[in-house]
């Protein structure tokens, strides 16, 4: 049987009277991209630095690869992006990557072909511009989050965990890191996010587990958990200046219609167990509107996190980080 890349048993953790975490346990297979989600507060950075040793649990174990987490060899097998970014401001970036590097074991040789390989991959040394040798704080935010995305990967690591890992990035830099996520399963890694984007979520994870309130809510493949999750689901689109308020209106039928995710020109509907998506349609068009697309789908995974976390979750998450 193979190992798991990460194991968590019955771990939790007290501050004072607060339990941020609560008996939570999860494994992560090897070669998978493993999401783990929850709104602010929840539970979810708490259990990284756990993982990472930074903070010990009360209770439980933890294990890397099947070694426990308070070995050094262990950790040095992590890649961490923190959800709060820091290089050093005023140092090269070179320098700074270099250092990164040092710190996990690479030589100063191997961690500047290294460097050399990753920023050309992620345009930051090209025919006309080396920004290796820029300070950091000359950089974009954008370059900069690629620094630290490059001091993350630099010494190869087994598991990769990325805390909000796009956060603050254009479509273009998002795009570079879904790619590179991609590649890392592809070369047998091991990956952990922690977001709020459920879409990317959705598309980029084997698994995912939800956590609430320091408490697992959900765990599981994601397309298991659509599927145990799907029901009497629509995916709506209207066309260009379809009629949007005409829809709300036929959508504001609750003998029909349980709950719609309204993002103006879309709606995801979860139509009453005994409705028929027929006469949906048909009241839809009888109401005059455009419809681009009507389709009978599984729940996204943005529907199944509000219907798990719910209100009081998503209310206690704006208190603060996890």
């Amino acid at each position: 049987m193979t190992e798991s890349a990460l194991d968590i048993r019955g771990i939790s953790k007290s501050y004072g009277d607060y339990q941020a975490v609560r008996s939570l346990s999860l494994a992560v297979p090897q070669g998978a991209v493993y999401g783990l989600l929850g709104p602010n507060g929840a539970g979810t950075t708490t259990s990284i630095w756990m993982i990472l040793n930074i903070i010990a649990p009360d209770e439980g174990t933890i294990s890397i690869l099947g070694r426990p987490n308070t070995d050094q060899g262990s950790l040095d097998r992590i890649g961490y992006l923190p959800e709060e970014r820091g290089l050093y401001k005023k140092m090269q970036v070179r320098r700074v990557l270099r250092f990164l590097g040092q710190l996990k074991g690479l030589s100063a040789r191997e961690a500047d072909r290294r460097i050399d390989e990753w920023m050309e991959r992620f345009a930051l040394k090209t025919a006309d511009k080396d920004w290796g040798l820029s300070k950091i704080d000359e950089l974009s935010r954008g370059m900069q989050q690629k620094v630290q995305f490059i001091g993350t990967l630099l010494h190869d690591p087994d598991l990769v965990i990325l805390d909000e890992p796009f956060s603050g990035l254009d479509p273009i830099n998002a795009q570079a890191l879904k790619d590179t996520v991609v590649d890392l399963k592809k070369r047998g890694k091991s990956v952990i996010f922690s977001t709020h984007m459920m879409e990317n979520a959705e598309r980029l994870c084997d698994s995912v587990c939800i956590i609430a309130r320091g408490e697992k809510v959900l765990d599981g493949t994601v397309a298991g958990v659509k599927q145990e999750h799907g029901g009497n689901n629509v995916a709506l689109a209207l066309a260009g200046g379809g009629g949007a308020e005409l829809v709300s209106r036929v959508l504001a039928d609750h003998k029909m219609v349980e709950r719609v995710d309204d993002s103006n020109r879309f709606f995801e509907i979860a139509l009453q167990k005994d409705a028929d998506p027929q006469a949906l349609l048909r009241r839809l068009i009888d109401a005059g509107a455009k419809i681009q697309r009507f389709e009978l789908v599984q729940p996204s995974l943005h529907q199944i996190f509000l219907e798990k976390v719910g209100a009081t979750g998503v209310e206690m998450g704006m208190s603060g980080n996890g």
